[in-house]
């Protein structure tokens, strides 16, 4: 059997696993129970279990304003590599991330590339291998998966093969609770505005278009954004109590 073959194999098997972690994942933050940060770590704790080889596993984002950030992280080790990242500006996680490639250590002592990185992270770290692949995310920055290990030269073809899938699982498990935050933030955007508009109401015995006219009103007339002059007047209300 090919190798590419036996990955898909064991990939299929892994499928239900990450979905079942997933639907876990999504259920508990539309309860409120957590957040975008620990769904995604109970996500990577069953992706790091399933490639050959990898210890830890960890998100590295870029985000919009250019700051590096950890997601995710299944260990202190995950965290640290992107901090350091952060600090030199330089590392395999960045590149895959920005250059939409796999990038792949065998050992950190010998690599010649992200001279700094490699030392710094020696240094601090018993990390030798790390393996990082870019998500295809949909929102302002990008990210990639990544995975780590204490031994040089574990990430074999199937281990690269299987992060290629896990890392399209990955991509799909954000988005989801990408939008399920969108969501959320949606629903309590439209509650403070509807309190708004109550107390407008109430104050101004007026109706209930007029009120959202008010609002909107003040939202151009102070360039903020509605839910946020919703909000002012709601906390202003609940302070003159």
């Amino acid at each position: 059997m090919c190798a590419v073959s036996l990955v898909e194999g064991e990939a299929t098997a892994e499928r239900q696993h990450l979905y079942e972690a997933l639907q876990r994942a999504v259920a508990l933050q539309q309860r409120g129970e957590t957040d975008a940060e620990n769904a995604l770590r109970q996500l990577n704790e069953t992706t790091v279990a399933s490639i050959p080889g990898a210890r830890y596993c960890g998100i590295t984002l870029v985000d919009e304003d250019g700051r590096v950030k950890s997601i995710g992280a299944t260990g202190t080790y995950a965290q640290i590599l992107d901090e350091v990242q952060a600090e030199l500006e330089e590392g395999p996680c960045l590149s895959a991330a920005w250059e939409n490639h796999i990038m792949l250590i065998d050992d950190m002592t010998v690599e010649s590339r992200w001279p700094r990185y490699c030392a710094a992270v020696v240094e601090r770290t018993p990390i030798r291998s790390v393996l990082s692949v870019q998500l295809d995310t949909p929102s302002a920055g990008v990210a990639a998966l990544n995975f780590q290990a204490e031994e040089p030269g574990v990430f074999d073809e199937d281990s690269v093969e299987l992060a290629r899938v896990f890392a399209v699982h990955t991509t799909l498990a954000w988005n989801s609770l990408q939008r399920e935050r969108q969501f959320q933030t949606a629903l309590g955007s439209r509650d403070l505005i509807g309190q708004a508009k109550g107390i407008l109401m109430e104050r101004f015995d007026i109706d209930a278009v007029a009120a959202f006219n008010t609002l909107r009103s003040l939202s151009q007339d102070l360039n903020i954004k509605l839910s946020e002059v919703a909000a002012r007047i709601v906390t202003d209300r609940k302070a003159a109590e």
